[in-house]
């Protein structure tokens, strides 16, 4: 199974199925009836790299921990808490139309694979903190206003 189909499988079985999210290597244990993961896996698409550089996000997770992230076009990415503004750093590539973004925290790396919604720009990812699972997330991407004038 390649590396997509089982991020695919997992985002599967927490969005449909409402269950945890279910550790790669556990996938094979799990009922995954091929219609409905393909109906699901229609409402899915692959990310561009365009719509990835320069841009901001808003990262969210189960916890309610909200996190602005900010994409340069050479790979690397800041994020921010979003009130306090706390800095951290991090990088980025696009492979296979799956957007794989790590972060580091003090002595904590958090890995996590994003997937495209094809239908809203709100898209879904698992969590991994320094190779452990531990989170399922929810990231928004905004949208820069261009000439944007005061209006009263």
């Amino acid at each position: 199974m390649s590396n997509k189909e089982a991020v695919l499988q997992q985002l599967f079985l927490r969005e449909v199925k409402g269950v945890p999210i279910v550790e790669r290597n556990e996938l094979s244990h799990c009922d995954i009836q091929e219609k409905e993961f393909v109906t699901w896996g229609q409402q899915k698409r692959d990310f561009s790299f365009d719509e990835i550089f320069e841009s901001h996000w808003i990262k969210t997770c189960t916890a309610g921990y909200i996190t602005e992230l900010i994409f340069s076009q050479n790979g690397s990415l800041i994020e921010f808490t979003l009130f306090d503004r706390l800095k951290t750093v991090g990088h980025w590539e696009l492979i296979d139309g799956l957007l794989y973004i790590s972060i580091f925290k003090n002595e904590n790396q958090y890995d996590f694979v994003v997937v495209a919604n094809s239908s809203i720009n709100i898209h879904s990812a698992i969590e991994y903190k320094n190779n452990e699972l531990h989170s399922y997330l929810k990231l928004a991407q905004t949208r820069v206003l261009d000439n944007v004038s005061e209006q009263y």
